[in-house]
């Protein structure tokens, strides 16, 4: 991967055809798993992988270290999608979505952990990439907990953490192209509440913080696939959830400024 550098706390891994970073700490485990072939077959195979469907299937597993890991293949989206699936020119998105995962941390936007990408040959021209990110305990998209919601059942906590984590995006300039239903992760925090973090980050482009224009972005995509969620799959979402939402967001933003 020419250009790029591993960072702090990772180290390289090189191995005949294969190129990629891992945690420093999860070294030993995490090449292990990478004996098996690649890490998605190693997590395809496992006996306790617990799948989860989007664009495509990535895989909860244990590493033999005990550290619960999420595997997924990168894999494009849009027009180039049923096209080039998993394949990518150069060195894919994983080395930027490192440095990007490792930049929203810093900045204050909750992210899982990126733990390792290794990326291998595609055909002479091409390359696949897989990406292991920490297992958050006691998580679910946010597409998941907006449908176990009964009819009764106060949106409020899933909306506020939602603002929340779209004020944190706007105050670190962090636009997400992809930010759908799917890409945000409820997740129960130690003090009995939910806080929202943000997933596939890898197309993730920095500007300006606090910038207005960062907000309108996120909210314009984030409405776009609650709206085709309630039109497609009937889930219980309305406009009003989205202004709270974006209430919460801007009153977050006001007082962080």
């Amino acid at each position: 991967m020419k250009g790029f550098v591993v960072p702090a706390g990772y180290v390289a891994l090189s191995e005949p055809g294969v190129e990629g970073a891992a945690l420093a700490a999860l070294e030993a485990p995490l090449r292990e798993a990478l004996a098996e072939g690649t890490f998605y077959e190693f997590a395809e195979h496992h006996p306790e992988a617990k799948p989860f469907t989007g664009r495509g299937v990535a895989y909860a597993v244990p590493l033999s270290s005990g550290d619960r890991v999420v595997v997924r293949r990168s894999r494009h989206g849009g027009l180039l999608g049923p096209i080039r699936d998993d394949r990518f020119l150069g060195a894919t998105r994983a080395p930027r979505e490192l440095e990007l995962s490792l930049a929203l941390r810093r900045l204050g936007v909750p992210t899982p952990e990126m733990v390792a990408y290794a990326t291998y040959p595609a055909s002479a021209m091409f390359r696949r990439a897989d990406v292991l990110t920490r297992e958050i305990p006691r998580s679910v998209d946010l597409a998941g907990a907006l449908g176990a919601l009964s009819r009764t059942d106060s949106k409020r906590a899933l909306l506020d953490a939602t603002g929340a984590l779209l004020a944190k995006l706007s105050i670190a300039g962090a636009r997400h192209p992809d930010l759908n239903l799917k890409n945000i992760l409820i997740a129960q925090n130690d003090f009995g509440g939910i806080e929202a973090l943000v997933l596939d980050v890898d197309r993730v482009w920095l500007d300006k913080p606090v910038a207005q224009a960062v907000l309108e972005v996120n909210l314009r995509r984030l409405s776009r696939s609650a709206m085709k969620w309630r039109r497609v799959r009937g889930l219980q979402i309305e406009e009003a959830d989205l202004l709270a939402i974006e209430s919460t967001a801007r009153e977050l933003i006001t007082l962080a400024q």
